[in-house]
């Protein structure tokens, strides 16, 4: 019997034992989109599977040094002194394009070895043309000079329209709306990190607090079958009455005034639906929603981290979004479980020098990473034990870890790094490590690029280019995706 045959009744067999542990409850209806992704995944037909995707988007910069395997030349360290070279400042060659599995992952990356098959580094694609000192805000996923006001939609949002069929097209979670906050932090509400938006003056509210995150989309797992029949007729009820109500109000308004007020109507058509779609999922969200504890209330980076990466799992396994952005930090943050009382930001200038509890600047931002670096990991773990098709909901899945300030605490966007985990049903290759060619060389390509390779995985219809023109490239072909992450 061939490998393959083995692996797949493996699989096959795992896929029952998962199934036979379900108890179906509650009428058809709650259970329908379940029932429905189960049947395409006892299918196997990948390209009907559900697609996935976690934006995980840092403050301060992702640091380049560190993310080069082991064996291959690092061109963001000047070769002869080893000092970390800065922005613009990769060293002139051809394109790099190494397997993973000939290579050690550098030390900020081996929490992820056990993934190394399903991981993809990226280097040096560029995002320049559009302002940001310490981010560039909503252009960091939608590639417009739009650091504060959005003025186009960004790629988690496009993606979640496509590919979402459950109340949310794409949900936030982040520490903070402000980027250079004061002590008030973490937030304990809704809050506006400029990072996401479904078009022109339409950003998305990230949720904060975990405790609320958890009330909002795991309700159902707390209350009574009784409770949400009430909660699902009063709130119709109510919408039935505000939205009589916003109608006879639009038909006193004329121009601009009435088209402002049918923007405000649509929130109440969007309350309904969320709130019917999120009752048709009752069961599942029972079953997947995690447990609420005291942890949710904690004020400590590392546990809100923790939360909000345990809640997106839930939220994703649940079928409530399929698409999830998640803001881990912003500059203000200060990791005291990691004995640090410099803040992001201070240690965004301190490069060599030392920080509150004797790490260097680069160390210490090193260590920063990999705490989110290590929640990545868990989420893929999670992922990768739920089966589905022939294989994973990992190998439906993709996260990509980032910064909203490229590569750099002051984000130039000459060098952009992304660390891809996961996979959307063989569409792009991965164990690969891709270093694009230096700013403005031959070769050299773009985060445009990237975006849309992930937009065609996904089974969007993509332009020939996304995002704003770079007019110091014109002279460059960065037109479609990329081919060396394409399958």
């Amino acid at each position: 019997m061939s490998r393959n045959m083995m692996s797949n009744r493996q699989m096959s067999y795992k896929r029952r034992e998962f199934l036979q542990g379900l108890s179906v409850g509650g009428s058809a209806l709650a259970m329908a989109p379940f029932l429905e992704s189960m049947r395409v995944h006892a299918a196997g037909d990948a390209d009907a599977l559900p697609k996935r995707f976690v934006f995980v988007v840092k403050s301060s910069g992702l640091d380049k040094f560190n993310l080069v395997p082991d064996g291959l030349v690092n061109n963001f360290v000047d070769e002869t002194s080893g000092e970390k070279l800065g922005n613009r400042s990769r060293r002139e060659g051809p394109l790099v394009d190494a397997s993973l599995a000939e290579h050690r992952l550098p030390e900020k990356l081996e929490v992820l070895e056990e993934f190394k098959d399903r991981l993809t580094i990226i280097q040096s694609l560029s995002g320049v043309g559009f302002r940001g000192n310490h981010t560039k805000g909503f252009g960091a996923l939608s590639l417009h000079d739009s650091e504060t006001v959005a003025v186009a939609p960004t790629l988690d949002c496009l993606l979640g329209q496509h590919l979402s069929q459950g109340p949310y097209p794409m949900y936030g979670m982040a520490m903070n709306g402000r980027l250079l906050e004061s002590g008030n932090w973490p937030e304990d509400n809704y809050c506006y990190p400029n990072l996401s938006a479904y078009g022109a003056a339409k950003p998305v509210a990230y949720q904060a607090s975990p405790r609320k995150a958890y009330i909002e989309l795991f309700g159902a797992a707390v209350a009574t079958p009784e409770q949400l029949k009430k909660k699902l007729a009063l709130g119709g009820n109510l919408l039935d009455f505000l939205t009589d109500d916003a109608r006879r109000v639009e038909k006193q308004l004329r121009g601009e005034e009435k088209d402002r007020f049918a923007l405000y109507l649509e929130s109440f058509d969007s309350l309904r639906k969320i709130e019917e779609k999120k009752a048709a999922l009752t069961d599942r969200i029972q079953r997947h929603a995690p447990e609420l504890t005291d942890r949710y209330d904690s004020r400590a980076p590392s546990a809100r981290i923790e939360s909000h990466f345990e809640l997106a799992s839930a939220a994703l396994i649940a079928g409530l979004t399929n698409v999830v952005t998640l803001r881990p930090d912003t500059l203000g943050v200060k990791y005291s479980e990691l004995n640090l009382s410099n803040s992001v930001h201070a240690l965004g200038h301190l490069q060599e020098n030392k920080a509150s509890n004797g790490w260097t600047g680069h160390q210490a931002r090193m260590e920063i990473e990999k705490l989110h670096l290590k929640e990545i990991a868990k989420m893929a773990r999670k992922f990768a034990s739920i089966p589905e098709g022939n294989g994973s909901m990992l190998d439906n899945t993709m996260i990509v870890y980032m910064s909203c300030s490229s590569g750099d605490h002051h984000c130039g966007g000459h060098d952009w790094p992304f660390v891809l985990l996961g996979g959307l049903g063989g569409k792009l290759r991965s164990g690969r490590y891709l270093e694009f060619p230096k700013y403005g060389e031959l070769g050299h390509r773009t985060t445009g690029n990237l975006y849309l390779s992930l937009m065609q995985a996904a089974g969007m219809k993509t332009p020939e280019t996304f995002g704003q023109p770079d007019s110091n490239l014109k002279d460059l072909n960065l037109k479609g995706p990329l081919e060396e992450l394409m399958a």
